[in-house]
């Protein structure tokens, strides 16, 4: 029976095996943008995802400084490499955002550089060099919610409304230790209920397959109850009970950051990197990036049936006249197939 089945074995059961020393060789790229007003620990919760230091460099503004600031894009971009995959990260941030007096239109800039990053992955992909393209649309932000109030503001719903055709937008309630279980139970279920009520699209894990293991199914279930995640960041290692282990020192106890019983970290940066970054990547790729790639063609033959005058990357080819001879030929035989 064994000959058997080495005779009936063609061999294209080792495609995923080429699939992935070819995506291994070639590396992978990953875009996160962060957003939510100053102070709610951003860059120290990026830090803690990826275990870099991406903002050594930075300057902290003082409150002037601060209320006068534009909101900038800033963008941190750092080679990761484990146990042989290499990663290239960027950070996208946006100091500025939602610390201004008024805050009318904010997100503009975050909006308009994801269109950017869309418009020049389509023209590099209607260009000539297209094996080379670098791909820099963001496949996933991380939204910033403050733990200082009773639910989302009107900034954080126009931020998320104005970017949710446009990525995955993953809300988060940062600083989940200055909040009881209880209170963050309470805020967690209030803004799960306005982002449903207000219609703000968020990312949608997608359903497990049945074939898909126990343990996966409960980690997947887990992470939908989970949204929004609660979220604390801490560079520092403290010590609990002769263990080394990254968290806050308060004078009531420590914070750890990856003890799941305290906050959700562990539960984001699971998601983030090791079951759901394919994902996010798919979902830019197939529904928000060919969004805009289906409004811009048709935007483009919409002005090409205006105007014939007007120079497009896509030729409209004149279609073809059948000849004389081609219809006589056609007659014939349409009438012998009468016969």
């Amino acid at each position: 029976s064994s000959l058997e089945q080495e005779k009936q074995y063609v061999g294209f059961a080792t495609l995923p095996n080429q699939v992935h020393r070819k995506s291994v060789k070639k590396g992978f790229d990953f875009t996160l943008m962060v957003a939510g007003e100053s102070g709610l620990g951003k860059s120290t919760l990026v830090n803690s995802l990826f275990l870099t230091d991406l903002y050594k460099e930075r300057k902290m503004l003082n409150a002037e400084e601060r209320i006068n600031q534009t909101v900038e894009i800033i963008k941190h971009t750092v080679d990761i490499e484990e146990k042989g995959v290499k990663l290239k990260l960027t950070i996208v941030d946006t100091p500025g955002f939602g610390d201004a007096v008024n805050n009318t239109e904010c997100w503009k800039p975050i909006t308009d550089y994801i269109d950017q990053q869309f418009e020049q992955y389509f023209r590099d992909e209607s260009g000539l060099n297209r094996k080379n393209i670098q791909d820099n649309r963001v496949h996933c932000c991380l939204y910033f919610i403050s733990p200082f109030g009773h639910g989302l503001r009107p900034v954080d719903v126009e931020f998320m409304k104005a970017l949710h055709e446009k990525v995955n937008v993953v809300p988060l309630i940062s600083k989940a230790d200055c909040l009881t279980p209880g209170e963050m139970k309470k805020l967690k279920d209030r803004v799960k209920e306005e982002i449903e009520k207000l219609g703000i699209k968020v990312y949608q894990f997608p359903d497990c397959d049945s074939d898909e293991d126990e343990e996966f199914k409960q980690q997947d279930k887990e992470l939908k109850e989970s949204t929004p995640f609660a979220v604390i960041g801490s560079n520092t290692v403290v010590d609990v009970k002769g263990q080394r282990v990254r968290g806050r020192l308060y004078p009531w106890g420590i914070v750890e950051v990856e003890n799941q019983s305290h906050c959700d970290f562990v539960k984001l940066r699971n998601m983030l990197i090791q079951t759901h970054m394919h994902d996010l990547k798919d979902v830019t790729c197939d529904v928000h990036y060919e969004n805009y790639r289906a409004q811009c063609i048709q935007h483009m033959t919409s002005k090409l049936t205006q105007d014939n005058r007007i120079e497009s990357p896509l030729p409209i080819l004149p279609l073809a006249t059948p000849d004389v001879e081609t219809e006589k030929l056609i007659k014939m035989k349409d009438e012998e197939v009468r016969r």
